[in-house]
């Protein structure tokens, strides 16, 4: 089995000459042990790994974090560390004992608990990282960059990468984009999702609420995928999983905990006062809702009432994970106001809107763009926009929109 390169890496190496500590969160499976015990052997150190899934090592850390650290010494890799916040303030004592950098590489998903553990002990000494499912690039073994509508770089990146059509695109999205997966460890795709959600439900979210009814979550997180790149809607989510809106609320919460969805909010500001307050729900992996919605094959959701959202939700994410893998953060929203105007996307840097329609056809029209147009008030700034799209290739409608196929996200 092959490792697949991360474009975090670099990032990881860099930050652990300037912090003691680094952490990388992210769901289950998604590689980030992978990655580090793989960056070990580019180390000049003998680091000890040491994982708290480990029953006994986990009983030591929560218990008795000082015995712990006497048999464990850094430099360390400690995995699964949300099973222990009780370590932290040791790793906070030991820090500043030895102020030695890249000490600790901790893993763990992304809990509220342990955060505020990691917050309030290694305020100034962490470097919180945050690494998903493989990006396309990442599969295709290219050195991107953070997502940004800059022609040069698409017309640079379109001499290295295969042009890919809608049945190869809906393939990456039917398959997902799970390392396990792709590089081929595990070949039967339906029973690892349904190993996946299993393993979520009888461990992470039984210890985040507790004793639940494994059935009704599973009808719950069914109800979420089927109103993926949707507005958010607790009632109707409620009503196909047979359980209250506050029910919903918390269990959305673990899933966002967890680093299986995430939110899209509305762009507003004190010029565009007509806008809704809704958020819109994506899924990181696409290949989880293909999974939980029952598309039995990637032809069968190319052609089925969900191609459209599943094709919003593969672009979102894809371009939410190149600023994520590399240590940026998104600065991502979507606009819709009470007159029916709508943009897909707005992507915010220096001060500037960039606006973007997601459009599963392979022949944009100039009037997907018409919405642009609201950015266009004073004091707003509006950069180039862009129609991602099924296209074969780079173009152009005019100096301020470009079509981008969507295999150079």
């Amino acid at each position: 089995m092959a490792y697949i390169n991360r474009q975090l890496q670099d990032s990881v190496l860099g930050l652990s000459r300037q912090f003691p500590v680094i952490l990388i969160t992210g769901p289950r499976q998604v590689g980030k042990t992978t990655m580090l015990i793989e960056l070990m052997k580019k180390e000049n150190k003998k680091r000890e790994y040491v994982t708290l899934d480990d029953l006994n090592e986990r009983a030591m850390a929560k218990q008795d974090p000082a015995m712990f650290f006497q048999i464990h010494h850094s430099p360390i890799l400690i995995d699964e560390v949300q099973y222990a916040p009780e370590i932290f303030p040791y790793i906070k004592m030991r820090v500043d004992k030895n102020r030695q950098p890249g000490d600790f590489w901790l893993t763990g998903s992304q809990l509220f608990q342990m955060m505020n553990e990691v917050q309030e002990s290694l305020a100034g000494r962490v470097a919180l990282l945050n690494l998903f499912s493989l990006s396309q690039a990442e599969m295709e073994g290219r050195n991107s960059q953070p997502f940004c509508l800059d022609i040069s770089v698409f017309t640079k990146e379109r001499d290295f990468v295969h042009p890919a059509t809608a049945p190869e695109i809906f393939r990456r999205i039917w398959e997902g984009s799970m390392p396990a997966i792709l590089s081929g460890a595990v070949t039967d795709r339906d029973v690892f999702y349904s190993s996946y959600l299993s393993t979520y439900i009888d461990r992470d979210i039984k210890e985040i609420s507790g004793i639940i009814d494994s059935l009704k979550f599973l009808r719950f997180v069914t109800a979420v995928a089927a109103r993926d790149s949707q507005l958010l809607n607790y009632k109707s989510i409620a009503d196909d999983a047979g359980i209250n809106q506050a029910t919903v609320k918390n269990w959305l919460n673990i899933l966002q905990s967890l680093g299986i969805i995430f939110y899209l909010h509305p762009y507003s500001n004190n010029v565009l006062k007509r806008t809704i307050k809704t958020p819109k729900l994506y899924f990181y992996d696409t290949g989880l809702v293909c999974y939980l919605t029952r598309w039995s094959s990637p032809e069968v959701a190319m052609n089925g009432a969900m191609n459209g959202a599943l094709y919003e939700n593969y672009v979102v994410s894809e371009i939410m994970k190149s600023y994520y893998h590399h240590a940026k953060t998104p600065y991502l929203y979507y606009y819709r106001d009470k007159d029916s105007r709508e943009i897909d996307l707005v992507l915010e840097a220096n001060e500037t809107l960039f606006p973007i329609e997601i459009k599963k056809t392979a022949h944009p029209e100039k009037r997907m763009a018409a919405a642009f147009s609201v950015f266009d008030k004073e004091p707003l700034k509006r950069g180039t926009g862009a129609v991602i799209c099924m296209a074969d290739g780079l173009g152009a409608f005019d100096k301020e929109t470009l079509i981008i196929p969507s295999w150079l996200v």
